[in-house]
């Protein structure tokens, strides 16, 4: 059902028209930049393997791990500025979005850099830490000293493309990310074998994308929707707690993400390069097969927020529900496609022994845990954009730790590398339901407050 715009709300898009609408034309926009980006990690492993050097691509595999943390920090200012944003644009407050926009980036970019500063010294312990050793540490950390300084790139990207969503411009958002799948499918083969640059050449590449996103980004945000807004002194120390509330918790959730893939590889580590490079292939093949899951996260936060300042719960609802749909009728569709298509990825990305025994055990029964991976996914964008944001932390936090050591070693026990897998997959169930549970209490408990208000 339609809802009259006002002056005050038509730039809040997403309060009226189809919710399923627009959980679908953003989460589609979202997943094609996305995927163009996971597509060209995806096709990076397959120039590296096509070297013959195992440890070339378990390298890849510990880099990314240590890479995740930097994409996780950049993932949780992305929340905060979504949020923040779209929540103004829904209660009709322009201008207060606008200078928000405007913190976002400055806010973002300062820590960005005081990650990097942090974290460039320590590369080395990490990598050893997760269980690199000999000529795969060296690759890691070479290929690690490349990209890391080019963090504070990516997550300017990933706020810019945020901002974008915030205001209901999936079509621009889309652009950003696009633009550096398209970059760097252009640049890794030819720096990587035309130059024969081997790894240096795919580092280089990332980084050259990273900065392109960034120009693009800019390039939408101020000329097609002039939303930079000039920082008022009055406003600055509110307008930063503001973000911080949502920032902080909205980080530290994302962390645990990396925190467990951490711990997974080290786990991985115990049974050789073979088991650490087939994880590493099952890692470029999750974004591919699953990125729509990864994009509708990103996607159902603004429509959520602009709803939620509108105080349309019952659309707040709608959107959440259409959401989970998508996510069951998406993971059955693509788990189908991963199970047919098994023995070309093995021979795609040059397989074998545990590489092998790995991506096929993944295809067959592990990628079936997304089903409860995207809902958490969704469950914490709720969270995040009605003012919650620990809960996000917490359940985050859980599904990394007790619902996924325990399992992990359990199954690591009984069915070496592939047990570590089926671990990580069943640990989650049960924080996905319970997530859902107090999800749904939450908004309900919301709505009456409003009944009872009015």
């Amino acid at each position: 059902m339609s809802k009259p715009m006002t002056s005050g709300s038509r730039d809040a898009k997403f309060t009226y028209g189809s919710t399923m609408r627009h959980v679908l034309v953003m989460t589609s926009t979202g997943s094609v930049g996305l995927i163009a980006i996971f597509l060209v990690d995806f096709a990076n492993l397959f120039y590296i393997a096509q070297l013959g050097i195992e440890e070339l691509a378990a390298a890849i595999g510990y880099a990314g791990t240590i890479m995740f943390f930097n994409s996780a920090i950049g993932i949780g200012l992305s929340i905060a500025a979504s949020a923040s944003v779209s929540r103004r644009i829904g209660q009709g407050d322009v201008r207060s979005a606008h200078r928000l926009v405007t913190m976002s980036l400055i806010i973002s970019t300062i820590i960005s850099l005081l990650v990097v500063a942090g974290s460039m010294p320590f590369l080395d312990d990490l990598a050893m830490l997760l269980g690199a050793t000999g000529q795969t540490l060296d690759y890691t950390i070479h290929f690690l000293y490349i990209v890391v300084p080019s963090m504070p790139f990516l997550v300017g990207a990933m706020v810019l493309s945020a901002l974008l969503r915030s205001v209901g411009d999936a079509r621009g958002a889309m652009f950003v990310t696009l633009s550096s799948g398209l970059v760097a499918a252009i640049l890794d083969p030819i720096l990587i074998f035309v130059f024969d640059l081997g790894l240096t050449g795919a580092a280089i590449a990332s980084v050259i994308s990273r900065v392109f996103m960034v120009g693009v980004g800019f390039y939408i945000l101020i000329l097609k929707h002039n939303m930079i807004g000039k920082p008022e002194l009055p406003k600055i120390a509110s307008d930063t707690i503001d973000l911080f509330k949502v920032a902080t918790p909205a980080m530290l959730t994302n962390i645990a993400t990396p925190a467990g893939n951490a711990w997974i590889i080290s786990e991985m580590a115990q049974f050789g390069d073979g088991a650490v490079a087939g994880f590493a292939i099952v890692g470029r093949i999750i974004p591919v097969a699953f990125g729509a899951l990864f994009a509708l996260s990103g996607a159902v936060g603004p429509i959520i927020g602009q709803n939620f300042g509108a105080l349309e719960f019952d659309r707040l609802s709608k959107v959440v529900k259409d959401a989970l749909l998508l996510i069951v009728i998406y993971t059955l569709s693509a788990w189908g496609l991963l199970f047919i298509l098994q023995g070309p990825l093995v021979q795609f990305f040059n397989a074998e022994g545990d590489s092998a025994s790995l991506v096929f055990f993944f295809c067959t029964f592990a990628a079936a845990g997304f089903l409860f991976n995207a809902a958490l996914f969704v469950t914490n964008a709720v969270f995040n954009n009605l003012g919650f944001p620990f809960y996000s932390m917490l359940f985050n936090w859980g599904r990394a730790t007790l619902g996924t050591i325990p399992f992990t070693i359990v199954g690591a026990y009984f069915y070496q590398a592939n047990g570590v897998l089926a671990g990580q997959a069943i640990g989650g169930v049960v924080f996905a339901f319970t997530a859902q549970y107090v999800c749904w209490r939450m908004i309900a408990r919301m709505r009456r407050d409003k009944l009872e208000a009015a």
